[in-house]
């Protein structure tokens, strides 16, 4: 029986009432389930900070294995009743404990920690959501069992921090694994390399993680439950009377969260598009019906009358400039700047090139490395080199944006009306979006003036 892959946040884990929430989810399926879960809400960044602390506090180790031992214990007391199961669960969870405290103790001894070992670290938080909700499950009559990425054989391409699936090694070993009429539960955010080394799909990646078994086993869908109503056309905090997307593609879905819509992680749906498997997105406050999901994202393509159908923004985006007379005509500057941002391991996200200037679009947390890298190259055309870091990225999405006269004459002048200032924009780079860099003071008005001319008039 072909399965459905289900997949709970760490944000669904914050109380016992939607601990009681997601129990009730799961037997609504009434069927075999796959389950993938995040980390409790805030674990990874506690991971992280202890991962920064532990080479100078020999303590950190103690005081991190504590605190996340206490974290859900009352929750564990609250729904196991029965004894055998509780001390069986709670063993599981300080086998982990104890491991995660070796490492930290490790790391505090060498004063350093690998890229593999901080990959391993921070796969705990998401190991232990597991076996606490494999727990809970079999307390509510539900017959369930964890399996981990390393046991069920989800092999990555074995690039830590940053990891892809790899669907040829990988296909046999998960569908064998997963084949029993039981619920599994699976730690999301990782998988293992062919040399058996902890490889994260990046952060957020327990999306990614739960598509990349969604594929291995031929999943009839990848229903996410989030604490929202699914995709909706702007963020409800910043715009009055969003309106719901019921329907959106692959690419559309991508381009949303790859601009800063929180709904999935960016790249969710790449293990998905080939065989063609639905996401289904639904709100753990809502009416817990598992058959009616508040937003689909297949590879139905649809174009409504206004176009756009979603305005996004991010704040996670800079700007590196190379000015200059001829910096835009000389042969080579762009090959020598880009093959040295690869080499230090900093990712592009677009460049915007003019006669005089040649604009290198990344994400803040590198903007100070990559001018640390291409500072030290020779380029004799570059007479200067600049960071602007106080900008938005305004997103409209869409199917047919660039097919269709007159969008970006409307966004222009909405933006104008307001009085907001375009620095910079990009249209034509894919064929549903049409982006633009504003100061960050103006980003909350820019998506407020783009949202009332399409969807509020």
């Amino acid at each position: 029986m072909p399965k459905i892959v289900v997949k709970f946040g760490g944000s669904n884990l914050r109380s016992q009432e939607e601990i009681h929430r997601i129990v009730q989810v799961v037997k609504n399926y009434n069927q075999p389930l796959i389950v993938v879960v995040s980390a409790f809400y805030g674990v990874t960044n506690y991971l992280v900070d202890a991962l920064e602390k532990a080479p100078h506090d020999e303590e950190i180790a103690n005081r991190t294995v504590q605190y996340l031992f206490d974290l859900k214990i009352g929750s564990l007391n609250y729904f196991i009743k029965d004894a055998t199961l509780l001390s069986r669960t709670i063993s599981l969870i300080r086998e982990q404990l104890d491991e995660l405290k070796n490492y930290l103790h490790g790391i505090a001894l060498t004063g350093d920690a690998s890229k593999a070992l901080e990959d391993h670290v921070l796969s705990y938080g998401e190991k232990l959501s597991a076996i606490f909700l494999n727990g809970i499950f079999s307390s509510q009559g539900l017959e369930s069992k964890v399996s981990f990425p390393e046991t069920i054989g989800l092999i990555t391409d074995g690039e830590f921090g940053n990891a892809s699936a790899d669907f040829h090694l990988s296909t046999n070993h998960v569908r064998e694994s997963l084949n029993e009429d039981l619920i599994y539960v699976i730690p999301g955010f990782y998988g293992i390399s062919q040399d058996q080394k902890t490889t994260l799909f990046g952060r957020g990646g327990s999306d990614y993680a739960a598509a990349a078994i969604a594929r291995c086993v031929g999943a009839t869908s990848l229903d996410i439950w989030k604490d929202v109503n699914g995709f909706l056309s702007s963020d409800p905090k910043l715009v009055d009377n969003p309106v719901l997307i019921e329907k959106l593609s692959y690419n559309e879905a991508a381009e949303l969260a790859y601009f800063g819509a929180k709904i999935l992680h960016p790249r969710t749906v790449e293990p998905l598009t080939d065989p063609r498997i639905s996401v289904r997105i639904f709100n753990i406050y809502g009416e817990l019906d598992v058959s009616s999901p508040l937003t689909i994202i297949s590879r139905e393509k649809s174009v409504l009358s206004g176009i756009v159908k979603s305005v996004t923004y991010s704040d996670e985006f800079g700007l590196l400039k190379l000015k200059g007379p001829g910096v835009g005509l000389k042969p080579g500057i762009l090959a020598k700047v880009t093959t040295a941002l690869h080499l230090a391991g900093i990712n592009i996200s677009s460049v915007l090139t003019s006669q005089i200037s040649i604009n290198i679009l990344l994400a803040k947390k590198d903007l100070q490395n990559a001018y640390a890298v291409v500072s030290a190259i020779e380029l004799s055309a570059v007479g200067k080199l600049q960071i602007e870091d106080d900008i938005s990225i305004v997103a409209a999405v869409g199917h047919g944006i660039t097919d269709n006269y007159g969008i970006a004459a409307r966004i222009f002048t909405a933006l104008a009306t307001d009085g907001i200032n375009v620095l910079m924009s990009c249209s034509g780079a894919s064929p549903i979006v049409s982006y633009y860099l504003v100061q960050t003071s103006d980003r909350t008005a820019s998506v407020r003036a783009i949202h009332q001319e399409f969807f509020e008039k």
